[in-house]
């Protein structure tokens, strides 16, 4: 088999993800949706959800524009492809938002519904093939859109700087990514705060309760944070690993015999990882009593299939290939990439579940009140970065060792950048379960609204608290992913600056990074402080805006006459909750990703020495940062929502309001300020590797 039927291949897989989560999409509408009831407050969630996203992409589509005129002016194969290709990835990244978007909001009522009819083993199916849509068209799209984009630049145009261009739909996939990411987290959590905090001080509502103004507001920030932005996320990190190593290898390898055989592997390795994905999706049979392990149970199925299935390949493309030593050590580079993925999404679970002590010791000492449960909860998101980053530095090692072990000199680096690949080959599955969460909360302020019976009630807030562990094992992954892709990226920029240096006659100018130089360690400093900053603009923003949500629910609770009471004729003003959060999203989302772009093409064009300082100190203090918030946050949320089903007092108690105190803390932390930490790191990355030639030209 000729290399080319490979990248067919791949695309072929891409193809089949996406017909899969068509499928999924047929069977989750194909649900019934429930009372006329049920139907109304899904369609307001759907529509607050669908006018967000339209004024999102509206702002990143403003974004979007004025970074193609500077690819177009700036750089010289950006007239026109670079241009074309940059605008064709930010719409791969929008349409993966949309597509996950609009059947999430419909799956909610149905999700309901079926824990009416039959209880949550007759929910949970349906709330993951909700989740599979977003997952699926997340590998779908990443996958056949850079395989035809290979295929159509590289084969069939024949244009030169092929793989640069291809570079540019990773960052159009990061534009998006990073406004989908940062604006949603903002929405969602400052309506969820909002809501949360303004129902308790005016009589005692909870979130979910229909006399709350922000309930729909809370409802629609489920949606565009946990499902579009968080799919954006995704998205970014598996065509960020690509991207990647592809470029890596065409400035490494490019030359050589052994060149196309590199570019072309890490496209067989994520097709062989979104195949397996598809069969672990399939696996998921849930048993009674059991419903963790049948999510879990698909992950480590696909696991397993792509370790097994990514063994063929390597032979085939790698035997008897001159400058190939040992073909089996870039098979281990891709197990170690696995590997990582795993055990960091092990590790979150375990800082985040109800089942382990970690959470369980924070629902106990929140019968001491709210300081012990902050206090735990921050250890042990510090803890749980510590433990992921042992993995991700032993993942690095290992990679790197396999790679050189089989490609002596540059094979190393390069098994690094396969290593990216790896841990985000399964990442449809690992989506699907990180969708799962928002959709299952959606469900059950649904049931709420809808005044269903306690058991209906109870059974989707059992689904939502797993979804909890679920989504912060798969913001886990995506965070240790990160540091891998963003690695990876730094390597290829690597490569690229000295290729277009030399290419100028000016000799290779990064052929270290010396943290010793003055320039490097200014660089050094300004990237581990800025995603310092970039967490606390998040968390402002949604300080700010709950505050106002907060403001409004009050104003509506004096002005509707019943509304507290809960009268039949008195309607709350769902809207103004959504306008609310919806401003202060557009507000807060543009001021990162402005500096996301401008501080490494200022740096770049003043030193690309302090340039690589810069991304260095991003990389490592954003990483540590955003599992650390990640899993605190995770951590207070399912210890808020142990006590809640009866542990150390149960709702109502001093314990509960511990509880939520420090839940309350942790929105921000783990759906916002979070996982915009790993976008950003991986936009400036992506910004400096597209944007290398003309640092140095």
């Amino acid at each position: 088999m000729d290399l080319i039927s490979w990248v067919y291949i791949a695309a072929g897989t891409g193809l089949v993800a996406l017909l899969l989560a068509l499928f999924f999409a047929t069977r989750v509408l194909a649900a019934p949706a429930g009372s006329d009831r049920m139907q109304e407050l899904s369609g307001a969630i759907r529509e607050g959800s669908l006018a967000f996203l339209r004024r999102e992409y509206t702002w990143a589509a403003g974004f979007v524009a004025i970074m193609a005129v500077l690819i177009f002016t700036l750089l010289d194969w950006g007239r026109p492809w670079g241009t074309v290709a940059y605008i064709f990835g930010a719409a791969l990244s929008a349409l993966a938002g949309y597509v996950g978007l609009r059947v999430a909001t419909a799956a909610n009522v149905r999700i309901t519904e079926a824990v009416r009819q039959g209880g949550v083993h007759e929910a949970l199916p349906l709330a993951l093939r909700g989740g599979a849509v977003a997952g699926f068209s997340v590998a779908g799209l990443g996958l056949a859109g850079l395989a035809l984009a290979y295929l159509l630049f590289h084969v069939w145009l024949e244009v030169n700087d092929a793989f640069q261009i291809i570079s540019a739909i990773g960052l159009g996939v990061s534009s998006v990514a990073l406004f989908a990411c940062v604006g949603g987290g903002i929405f969602a959590k400052a309506a969820d705060v909002g809501a949360d905090l303004a129902g308790r001080r005016e009589g005692g509502l909870s979130e979910d309760d229909r006399r709350n103004p922000a309930v729909i507001a809370d409802n629609v920030g489920d949606n565009v944070g946990g499902v579009a932005g968080a799919g954006a996320d995704l998205l970014e990190s598996y065509l960020g690993s690509l991207v990647a190593s592809v470029a890596y290898a065409a400035v490494v390898f490019g030359t050589t015999g052994l060149g196309a055989r590199a570019i072309v592997f890490p496209l067989v390795v994520a097709a062989v990882g979104t195949a397996a994905a598809v069969i672990g999706s399939l696996l998921v049979r849930p048993r009674r009593a059991v419903i963790a392990a049948a999510l879990y149970r698909g992950t480590y199925a696909a696991a397993v299939i792509a370790v097994l299935g990514v063994l063929g390949p390597c032979y085939w493309i790698f035997s008897d290939v001159e400058g190939v030593d040992h073909t089996l050590g870039l098979f281990f580079a891709v197990v170690a990439g696995i590997v990582i993925g795993l055990l960091i999404g092990r590790i979150s679970a375990i800082f985040t579940s109800d089942r382990y002590r970690p959470v369980k010791e924070i629902a106990r000492q929140s019968g001491t009140g709210p300081t012990l449960v902050v206090l735990a909860g921050l250890s042990d998101g510090m803890r749980s970065a510590a433990f992921s980053v042992l993995v991700v530095a032993g993942g690095i090692a290992g990679s790197y060792w396999a790679g050189d072990w089989a490609i002596p000199g540059d094979g190393g680096l390069y098994g690094v950048t396969v290593a990216a690949i790896g841990a985000t080959s399964i990442f449809a599955v690992v989506a699907s379960t990180g969708a799962f969460a928002p959709i299952a909360d959606s469900a059950g302020g649904i049931a709420q609204m809808s005044h269903q019976p306690a058991e209906v009630i109870e059974a989707t807030d059992s689904l939502a608290a797993l979804g909890s562990t679920t989504a912060a094992a798969a913001r886990g992954v995506a965070a240790g992913s990160a540091a891998v892709t963003t690695l990876a990226l730094l390597l290829a920029w690597r490569g690229a600056t000295n290729a277009a240096s030399l290419a100028a006659g000016k000799g290779a100018v990064l052929d270290a990074i010396d943290i010793l130089e003055p320039a490097t360690f200014i660089g050094l400093l300004l990237g581990g402080v800025l995603p310092f900053l970039v967490a606390a603009l998040s968390t402002k923003a949604v300080s700010r805006a709950a505050g106002q949500v907060i403001d409004e629910v009050r104003s509506q609770f004096g002005r509707i006459p019943g509304l507290r009471e809960g009268r039949v004729e008195a309607r709350p003003e769902y809207t103004r909750g959504v306008q609310i959060a919806t401003g202060a999203a557009l507000r807060g989302m543009l001021l990162p990703a402005v500096l996301a772009v401008a501080f490494p093409l200022a740096i770049g064009f003043v030193d690309v020495r302090a340039l690589g300082g810069f991304l260095a100190g991003a990389l490592v203090s954003g990483l540590l940062l955003g599992m650390s918030l990640v899993n605190s946050g995770g951590a207070w949320s399912n210890a808020k929502k142990l006590v809640e089903v009866g542990a150390y007092g149960g709702k109502g108690s001093d314990s509960h309001e511990a509880a939520v105190i420090g839940d309350t803390i942790g929105d921000p932390f783990k759906d916002s300020s979070g996982p915009a930490l790993s976008v950003l790191i991986k936009v400036m990355a992506m910004v400096s590797l597209v944007f290398a030639g003309a640092f140095v030209g």
